[in-house]
């Protein structure tokens, strides 16, 4: 699933309910419906769907959106919510670090910002390295997808702003 995070903005753009569903309980069902698609059969592994999504070409992405399209649909009719599972996943957590006021959530949270933030200005001062610069890209988009999980965890996430906003835009969140 390590290769499915450094594909998870292309899966954002175009696929993002099937993104959604592959940080959740759903992902076995996310990844069938894409190794269908890009494999021709729905037993791949993460890592084959992975690999193939890297590589696939402009019809296989667009194929992809409609995938992602009927897959809305069918959890739609399903009735299930993939946002309000992730909401409550990361709200049970942030119940049970609470409850249990546990200093390892904080100090890994602590570690990466300063990681993420410490590479990030060693190559802004440096520049990139002549060798080791793909392990250190690496390392720093990592950083950057655990730091992103992080803030989402501490101050929430940004669907709660996009639903508000396509209320507004929709006209019903204005008071008359």
């Amino acid at each position: 699933m390590e290769f499915f995070l450094k594909l998870a903005p292309l899966l954002e753009q175009i696929a993002p309910t099937i993104a959604t569903a592959l940080g959740g309980p759903l992902a076995g069902a996310a990844v069938k419906a894409l190794s269908g698609l890009l494999l021709g059969h729905d037993a791949g592994t993460a890592e084959e769907v992975s690999t193939a999504l890297a590589a696939a070409t402009p019809d296989q992405l667009a194929a992809v959106k409609k995938i992602d399209a009927d897959f809305a649909a069918r959890m739609k009719e399903l009735d299930i919510d993939l946002a309000k599972i992730s909401a409550d996943d990361r709200d049970s957590a942030r119940k049970m670090q609470i409850a249990n006021n546990d200093w390892v959530p904080k100090a890994l949270a602590l570690v990466t910002t300063v990681g993420f933030f410490a590479i990030l200005d060693w190559l802004l001062v440096n520049g990139m390295p002549k060798t080791g610069s793909e392990a250190l890209l690496m390392m720093l988009g990592s950083l950057g997808t655990a730091w992103g999980g992080i803030i989402n965890f501490y101050y929430g996430s940004s669907a709660g702003s996009e639903a508000k906003n396509n209320l507004l835009a929709a006209g019903k969140g204005v008071a008359k």
